[in-house]
């Protein structure tokens, strides 16, 4: 039987379901079918949208690059970002990538004018008073290893929070920290892949 959960993975959940060194899984948020995984990648140190399924061919269109799929997340960034930063993100820049250098594709990036409207994270980032912060919205159609935080800091603007909000259609609106969400296959296919 084919099993899609989406959760809002909260801040210090492993992307996994067991942990030599006891720190918090995903097991912890649920009770998970046995053959279900994640698909993808969200650090430890992220939060956010996270897709469980046993259906291959899910992970595999989703995890193989030459389908391109928008991946979106709210980043909280150090400082007041710029303008010149933003088109840097979108018209793509140099990262390095387990020691080599990358040029990452365009993307998609903008600036709210007011913070978006997401749950404290526990614990909270470090405040600095004389330190501003900003938040963007950051597109991208790739997913290298900590790639969001490395474009930010390339431009200059380290990431303080990270939060994936969506994958193509699907997304955490309505959504609270640590809650899983059952889907049907209809609902997932029409989300990532426009069908049902």
């Amino acid at each position: 039987m084919l099993h899609y959960f989406v959760i809002y993975k909260p801040y210090g959940v492993l992307n996994q379901f067991t942990d030599d060194l006891g720190r918090p899984t995903l097991a912890s948020l649920y009770d998970f079918p046995k053959d279900v995984y994640p698909v993808g990648r969200l650090d430890i140190d992220s939060e956010g949208l996270l897709l469980l399924t046993n259906d291959k061919s899910v992970n595999h269109r989703l995890l193989n690059p030459k389908f391109k799929h928008t991946k979106t997340y709210w980043v909280q960034v150090e400082g007041q970002i710029t303008q010149e930063a933003i088109q840097k993100l979108e018209s793509g820049l140099d990262i390095r990538i387990e020691g080599k250098m990358y040029h990452t594709l365009p993307a998609k990036a903008f600036i709210f004018e007011t913070p978006p409207q997401v749950p404290e994270r526990n614990p909270p980032i470090r405040f600095r008073k004389n330190i501003p912060t900003s938040w963007i919205s950051l597109s991208i159609v790739e997913g290298k290893k900590h790639q969001v935080r490395k474009m930010t800091a390339a431009v200059g603007f380290p990431t303080l929070r990270l939060i994936r909000y969506q994958i193509q259609h699907l997304t955490l609106e309505n959504m609270q920290v640590g809650e899983v969400r059952k889907l049907s296959q209809k609902e997932v296919y029409q989300k990532l892949f426009g069908k049902g």
